[in-house]
């Protein structure tokens, strides 16, 4: 009989096979081949807890509420009304939705998934372009939008179902008592999202991700919540930061998902001192790492976790007073998830406290990118293993902490510079609003850390400070040699620094000098 791996009660990781494993009570999961759909299991969990009165959905503008058992009627009317309206409409089909926050989205999302239909959300904020790139990728048979929005569509768009959520006809559909063509049966590896990574390194991507993916990361999310008094709420509200704490401390928000600039916005903001956040239990975080010093004035209060679009969004966590303590770690490994740390040049799996590529692996993985076998082979092995491309490392006690992406380290001589450790010293600074470093070419380095700053009102830091306060914390490689001051730092719609915008702006600088 083979004997079990050992595996380190501290830190998950088992000595032979290289692999980190979760510390996490596993939580319970639906038997793989029992037909389920993410709806269905999140309508078993809320039924366990909620009463038919309870608020579900908050909308903090107008402060107008939707009770439990209206949601689950609009739902129901939805899902009727799709089928009788839409009679082509049949199960894995795509469904586009291109609206802003309201609480119509929800009920969609609820509806669609219970048909089958795969739900593809967009960010309202996309330009005309991206929204293109995006239908070709998912050949969608019906759009949601609004009439607000339609504009942005190409002509293409025409030959597509659409149906304007902010229009009397989407009212009436989630009140209708019209017979549907009855129930559908979902298996969990069945495709249940669409959703886009943010295309910093190229063109964005379309993830797929199943039913059992959202299944995981919905059940983890809920056994792992900690009950308050009362129950928790969920607000929705148009993005606006003072207005988002304001609703955090109105309606006592529980969990949020942000993305990185909005974690410097918590540690540096003077605002957040004005409300009372002490209801937040967990910030999901994901696009890029937080260095020590933006995430020790972050955790002090919040606890944090690690995910991307590829994961489900939920890949680590922070539980509990103790774990968040461990001030620039994104927490440990989320249950049924499995980790492992590899070389990028040799590829051999790491210990504890050696940096490299994180690798993770569980039923929270991704299916692979719609239409683009060659990215979705160049991220998942044949073992199921998702290659993040984020340059992390374990220590002793299984929390993570993340340095860099692997792409966009500078690479200065023989050394390896992340970027992000510079862009926290940087943001640390007090003259500093906002900072980003690119590699810049350099003829006898390769490439060189440049910075550019966006500069508090009233400041006037110089290069040569900004220089000499981050020379004298790091080692000689890492020191920025070039900076340039801006208005304001380009970012991608979920907060990611556009470094390839800075690098050809700072080329183009550079050659109308000459």
């Amino acid at each position: 009989m083979a004997k079990a791996p050992k595996i380190d009660p501290r830190n998950g990781f088992c000595s032979e096979t290289k692999i980190f494993h979760s510390l996490r009570p596993p939580v319970p999961l639906p038997p793989p081949s029992e037909p389920i759909s993410i709806t269905d299991h999140t309508r078993s969990l809320l039924h366990a807890s909620t009463t038919p009165t309870t608020p579900f959905l908050i909308d903090s503008a107008t402060d107008h509420r939707i009770s439990y058992a209206d949601f689950l009627n609009q739902v129901q009317s939805l899902s009727l009304s799709l089928q009788s309206h839409f009679p082509s409409l049949s199960q894995n089909d795509v469904a586009f939705i291109f609206c802003p926050p309201s609480l119509h989205v929800p009920v969609l999302y609820f509806s669609l998934l219970s048909l089958g239909i795969i739900v593809s959300p967009a960010n309202p904020l996309s330009s005309t372009s991206e929204l293109t790139h995006m239908l070709q990728l998912t050949k969608p048979s019906i759009v949601f939008t609004t009439s607000s929005l339609c504009h942005k569509f190409p002509e293409t768009l025409k030959s597509i179902n659409s149906v304007f959520v902010d229009q009397p006809q989407f009212q009436s559909m989630l009140s209708d008592t019209t017979t549907g063509s009855g129930v559908v049966v979902i298996h969990q590896n069945d495709s249940a999202a669409i959703l886009y990574s943010s295309g910093t390194t190229g063109r964005v991507k379309g993830v797929e991700l199943s039913h059992r993916t959202l299944i995981a990361v919905i059940a983890g999310l809920y056994h792992n919540k900690h009950k308050a008094d009362g129950e928790d709420e969920n607000p929705l509200f148009p993005f606006d930061f003072e207005n988002m704490l304001e609703a955090i401390e109105k309606y006592k928000v529980t969990y949020m998902p942000v993305a990185p600039p909005l974690v410097v916005a918590f540690a540096k903001s003077d605002l957040v001192n004005k409300y009372d956040l002490s209801s937040l239990r967990l910030l999901a975080c994901g696009g890029a790492p937080l260095g020590k010093e933006v995430s020790e004035s972050f955790t002090a209060r919040f606890p944090i976790g690690y995910g991307m679009t590829e994961t489900g969004g939920a890949a680590t966590r922070m539980i509990g007073t103790e774990e968040i303590k461990k001030h620039g770690s994104t927490g440990r490994l989320s249950e049924h998830t499995e980790a492992k740390i590899v070389d990028p040049d040799t590829k051999e799996a790491l210990p504890p406290g050696q940096r490299g590529e994180l690798w993770l692996r569980g039923p929270i993985i991704m299916k692979g990118y719609v239409g683009d076998s060659q990215a979705t082979a160049e991220t998942l092995d044949s073992e199921g293993w998702l290659k993040t491309g984020d340059l992390c490392y374990f220590d002793s006690d299984g929390f993570l902490y993340i340095v860099d992406r692997l792409k966009e380290l500078i690479k200065y001589k023989a050394y390896q510079v992340p970027p992000a450790e510079l862009e926290h010293l940087l943001q640390s600074i007090p003259e500093v609003a906002d900072a980003a470093v690119i590699p810049y070419p350099d003829e006898e380095a390769g490439q060189i850390p440049m910075a550019f700053i966006v500069r508090k009102p009233g400041s006037h830091v110089t290069e040569t400070q900004i220089m000499d306060i981050v020379a004298k914390q790091v080692a000689p490689y890492k020191k920025i040699r070039r900076v340039a001051f801006i208005s304001s730092i380009p970012k991608s719609p979920a907060g990611k620094i556009l470094r390839r915008e800075l690098v050809n702006h700072a080329i183009s600088a550079a050659s109308s000098k000459l």
